[in-house]
């Protein structure tokens, strides 16, 4: 182990032997060096993020399966902060002298220099090993995980279901991965902390065709933390529900465009919350003044009937986490109560930048990346109207009941398709309608958010930003959007 106090001269000489296939207490000593030696060296705050990964995914497409990914990866990224400006580099050499090396290049890129030969280096006081691995015996989750081979039989037993229960039936796929990763956290600030993820996602889509009619309807699930997850995935109930959508769209109508209310499905309908409100929340885009919400904390940007919260706690969600990629504990944050904006969406650059607190908001993809403002577990809260107040309160409208993809843009604006669709008339739905896009702006639609049931249920999803692509829950329950703009035939 190395002195507490060394020469400067003397850290280039030191030579450590950390578990190598173990994130432990072993790290201390390497990395309570090189954060000290990024301190000496001028740096406001230093960290350093060690990550082990080991990802596959498997397809089935109709009766058989036609791939098989696996993918290990292993490296470490150090960031370093001086003022207001911060860089990193990333390297998968998790040697002392390969992170010494990863340390010394983000150094030069803020212009600092490493101290002359007798400057002494002193250890960063790493905090005790914060072990949400040891304390919840998730060292044995990988090895409980499901074999390729019953990855194989049970997505093709999802595709013979499909096969089974569709009518008009062209092609059927299924799909799981599974996303185990090992992370270590050490900064300058005293944070020391390691922990586990294990995240699993299984979905089926459908395209079925009869003549010029054609429909397609996928669905996918997602778990954190559970190894059995695709043991206990009910695929037969899940594929009839994709089956019976896709049966009633193969001959919908097409919508008529114009500017109607909506009633939004619960779960994955929160997509739209997410894209074109839950971004623009996130310190990332605030320190760049690029979001209308910028400095409109503690005022109204919605309707006074809509609460939403962002947080990671919920149990086995696709967001949910024991801390974030800069070793904070997570938490549950209010975003906005009753249409009044109470907080953002915050990692250590956002609260070096903007001031807003951390949030335990911090993630990556993976060590390339450094980590951003992200969401984990996005959500319109229930309210307190049935859902037969929703659809009550509308003459003629749309009951948007699955979404599809879509895009959005810096500020707000989106277009989002709807892949199953139905005319509401006098309250009660009646005919089933495709090629429905609904199209607007966050600031307008969030005013328009006037009525949301009590029937909160969340939805896997999968987010993409400038830190990579990170596993997210959207929810919420049922709402009504009093006006909005419909693209259709």
């Amino acid at each position: 182990m190395a002195p507490t106090l060394l020469l400067s001269r003397d850290v280039p000489e030191l030579r450590y032997l950390p578990t190598v296939d173990r994130f432990d207490e072993s790290w201390r000593s390497p990395l309570s060096t090189l954060l000290g030696w990024g301190r000496a060296a001028g740096a406001d705050f230093v960290e350093f993020f060690l990550e082990r990964s080991n990802y596959i995914n498997c397809l089935a497409e109709d009766d058989a399966i036609t791939s098989i990914a696996p993918r290990l990866a292993t490296g470490a990224g150090v960031r370093v902060f001086r003022g207001h400006a911060d860089c990193y580099v990333s390297t998968n050499d998790l040697t002392f002298a390969g992170l010494r090396s990863a340390l010394e290049k983000a150094l030069a890129i803020l212009g600092l220099s490493l101290p002359g030969p007798n400057a002494y280096i002193p250890e960063v006081n790493l905090e005790p090993l914060r072990d949400y691995v040891a304390t919840k015996g998730k060292d044995a989750w990988l090895g409980q995980c499901s074999s390729m081979k019953e990855m194989g039989e049970i997505l093709l037993a999802a595709n013979d279901a499909l096969a089974k229960q569709g009518s008009h039936v062209q092609s059927r796929r299924s799909s799981y991965f599974r996303d185990w990763q090992e992370v270590l956290v050490a900064a300058s600030d005293g944070v020391f902390a390691h922990d586990i993820r294990l995240t699993q996602s299984v979905g089926s889509s459908l395209l079925c065709a009869d003549g010029a009619n054609r429909s397609s309807i996928g669905q996918r699930a997602g778990d954190a933390s559970n190894p059995q997850f695709l043991r206990d995935w009910d695929y037969e109930t899940f594929t009839s529900g994709i089956a019976e959508s896709a049966g009633k769209m193969l001959y919908a109508d097409y919508v008529e465009s114009g500017n109607y209310p909506v009633v939004m499905a619960n779960a994955f309908g929160g997509v739209i919350f997410h894209e074109a409100c839950g971004h623009l929340l996130e310190t990332t885009q605030v320190e760049r003044k690029t979001t209308p919400f910028w400095d409109k904390k503690g005022e109204k940007i919605a309707h006074e009937n809509l609460t939403a919260w962002d947080e990671g706690l919920s149990d086995n969600a696709f967001g949910t986490l024991d801390m974030d990629d800069e070793g904070m504990p997570v938490q549950r944050t209010l975003l906005i109560e009753n249409g009044i904006l109470k907080n953002f969406i915050s990692d250590r650059a956002g609260f070096v930048k903007t001031g807003h607190p951390r949030t335990g908001s911090g993630r990556r993809q993976g060590y390339t990346f450094a980590a951003a403002s992200r969401m984990r577990n996005t959500y319109i809260a229930p309210g307190e109207f049935s859902i037969d107040q929703l659809f009550g309160s509308i003459d003629r409208g749309i009951y948007c009941k699955r979404m599809g993809g879509g895009s959005v843009g810096p500020t707000g604006q989106f277009n989002f398709g709807v892949d199953e669709a139905y005319l509401i008339e006098n309250g009660q739905l009646t005919k089933p309608l495709k090629g429905a896009t609904l199209i607007g702006e966050a600031v307008e639609i969030m005013q328009k958010i006037s009525m949301s049931s009590n029937d909160l249920a969340l939805s896997p999803g999968f987010c993409g930003s400038v830190s990579g692509s990170v596993y997210v829950t959207v929810g919420q329950p049922h709402i009504k959007v009093d006006a909005i703009t419909v693209g259709g035939r």
